[in-house]
């Protein structure tokens, strides 16, 4: 049987946020935020994930957080 949830809690609920983030090098000394990320979260414990933003869209993100 597979059970499905936060893996922390067990809550059923999760949002997204998006994020950007500098990289290294020049990125970084210009503050040039150029890594996009999907956060994935438990709306009752906070538990997160991150996701790269260009690999995935945000409702196989949220199937794949609740297995």
């Amino acid at each position: 049987m597979t059970e499905k949830g936060c893996i922390k809690c067990g809550h059923t609920e999760a949002e997204t946020k998006e994020i950007a983030t500098t990289g290294t090098g020049f990125s970084k000394m210009f503050d040039i935020q150029h890594n996009k990320f999907l956060v994935v979260y438990c709306t009752n414990c906070g538990y997160s994930e991150l996701y790269n933003k260009n690999a995935s869209n945000a409702s196989n993100v949220i199937d794949f957080f609740f297995g």
